[in-house]
């Protein structure tokens, strides 16, 4: 493909959980703090008036080491099935991007306060949108069993 693309992270994510964890993720509040030289409070202006926004982070702690390009057991359960890293939303990802959609909980300034984003403090956010319902899948959502077993208790 040829193509290289650079990516500023336009905040970081502060508070809410230090360490890792694979569950429980739907009560942890933390703030992503916008960087002023990528962001004005002119850039969240009507941002408030939405109940969740999509937050697109890096998974940064991910070493080169751990990237995985085939497939792996999801969580390392070997009675999952081996699923191709495409296939999963796991952070061992080609490009470490994490996407989550989050409950907006306020806004003050150049910081955004949110419920249910899994991810650690300290992590580069490349961008937050506004979610609309709109953009929810279209059409009946079909997913394997183990799918649905691995986010029992993720919120």
């Amino acid at each position: 493909m040829g193509i290289s693309i650079t990516l500023t992270p336009i905040g970081e994510v502060i508070g809410g959980r230090i360490e890792l964890e694979d569950d429980a993720w739907g009560e942890v509040e933390s703030v992503i703090r916008l960087n002023p030289q990528q962001c004005t409070e002119e850039s969240l202006r009507g941002l408030e008036e939405f109940s969740h926004v999509e937050v697109i982070y890096y998974f940064h702690l991910v070493g080169d080491e751990k990237i995985e390009f085939g497939s792996r057991h999801p969580r390392g359960r070997e009675d999952w099935p081996l699923v191709g890293i495409l296939a999963q939303r796991a952070k061992d990802r080609p490009n470490r991007l994490g996407v989550t959609i989050c409950e907006l909980v306020g806004v003050n300034g150049l910081e955004i306060t949110l419920r249910g984003l899994d991810a650690i403090n300290g992590t580069p956010v490349l961008d937050v949108k506004p979610w609309m319902q709109e953009f929810s899948a279209r059409g009946t959502v079909k997913e394997p069993a183990w799918a649905g077993e691995l986010m029992r208790n993720y919120w």
